[in-house]
């Protein structure tokens, strides 16, 4: 690449002395390039109150999903809810189509236990019906819903009921001007543009209890979009890549470009989009974290790739852990290695683990080898030194 070769010869003859003034230019030349190494300053946004949450700033990443249940049927969509919850969810959004949907937001909220976001597309009766509700955030662009008159309206309860709103850029649906501008395509630059235009409507009514997203169904886009927009402003940023395909597919993609966001300090909210049930999409987004070392929530199941030199069934084995222990919400590391290669290795640096041998396993605990076992009483010999950690 040419920021490669120009990076060789920028330092072929440094000096101590030289340092300060090269390294400006190297970052410089760093952002005219859009190049992004380890040593950028993280991003720090404001503070936005969401329920019982501080988003932003150096606070926790919260964990977002979305029901896929009609709003309307207020029991189906409770309990979905409620298994969401189980799963790990923080923040849940519910579409907001029409008044049917709006009216019953607050008896949804009620038999919840964490805030509830009102998804609203261009019709600002329906904003106020959702802050009527008591709903903890709107998601709403400003520049969607009519004249002037209606963002005042808007504005002015969300001001007294102490709701933020989300402004939610999609690739997908940027405004046709944009559009035009940049060619009938939808680039970062477009997204931003379009951000900061709803910003500034709400901006203008002195209204800054604001957060944002902006999504494209690629990568690149996604997070050259973020990367633009945390140069511009520092609302918190709730993000995700949206339209990211199947549970496999989507699990990639998310990881992947949430995993730089979130090492760039992007992030005070995220969704791991899934064309799957969306306790799914909670399983992934944890894992995201918890690889990160950004929050900690259930049990991490650390496991080898298997080789020639595993002699047992590792792979079953390895899944019937994981699958074991699931429901245990509490932070505890166990490690599922196939041979006495790295396997002590890595059972020393767990709370319980597991080296295969020629059809056993030794059973260590805290580093230390507690027992040896035949293989088909491994599994009952971990999940029995688990249960004294529970």
């Amino acid at each position: 690449m040419l920021i490669d070769r120009w990076c060789m010869v920028f330092w072929a003859d440094v000096t101590l002395v030289d340092l300060p003034f090269l390294f400006s230019c190297f970052s410089a030349k760093m952002r005219r390039t859009n190049v992004y190494y380890s040593f950028m300053k993280k991003y720090i946004s404001k503070v936005v109150q969401v329920g019982p949450y501080k988003l932003g700033g150096k606070n926790p990443v919260r964990v977002q999903s979305m029901c896929n249940t009609d709003t309307r049927d207020v029991a189906e969509t409770v309990k979905q809810i409620l298994e969401l919850e189980k799963a790990g969810c923080e923040i849940i959004r519910v579409a907001v189509p029409d008044m049917a949907a709006a009216k019953v937001l607050g008896k949804i909220k009620k038999r919840i236990h964490i805030p509830l976001v009102a998804d609203i597309h261009f019709d600002h009766k329906l904003a106020l019906e959702a802050a009527e509700q008591g709903v903890d955030k709107i998601r709403i662009n400003p520049g969607n819903i009519g004249p002037d008159e209606n963002v005042k309206k808007v504005v002015e309860i969300c001001k007294k009921k102490k709701i933020p709103i989300r402004i939610g850029i999609n690739g997908g649906s940027l405004e046709k001007d944009i559009l035009k501008k940049y060619k009938n395509k939808v680039t970062a630059e477009g997204m931003v543009e379009s951000a900061m235009r709803h910003i500034k409507i709400l901006e203008k009514h002195n209204f800054r209890n604001i957060l944002i997203s902006l999504k494209a169904s690629d990568i690149e886009r996604t997070v050259e979009a973020y990367r633009m927009l945390s140069r511009k402003v520092k609302y918190p940023l709730h993000i995700g890549v949206t339209e990211a395909g199947t549970t496999f597919r989507g699990t990639v993609m998310s990881s992947i470009g949430l995993g730089i966001l979130l090492y760039e300090g992007l992030g005070a909210t995220l969704r791991v989009s899934l064309t799957a049930d969306p306790v799914e999409e909670l399983k992934v987004a944890w894992e995201i974290l918890k690889s990160l070392k950004l929050r900690k929530r259930g049990v991490t199941v650390t496991s080898c790739p298997t080789c020639g030199r595993t002699q047992i069934d590792l792979i079953s084995l390895a899944e019937k852990v994981e699958a074991a222990v699931e429901h245990i919400d509490k932070d505890i590391h166990i490690a599922v290695m196939g041979c006495v290669v790295n396997g002590p290795g890595e059972a020393r640096e767990a709370d319980i683990g597991v080296a295969g041998g020629n059809g056993a396993g030794a059973i260590f605990r805290k580093g230390k080898v507690v027992k040896s076992v035949k293989e088909d009483e491994i599994l009952a010999a971990l999940l029995g030194e688990i249960d004294k950690l529970k």
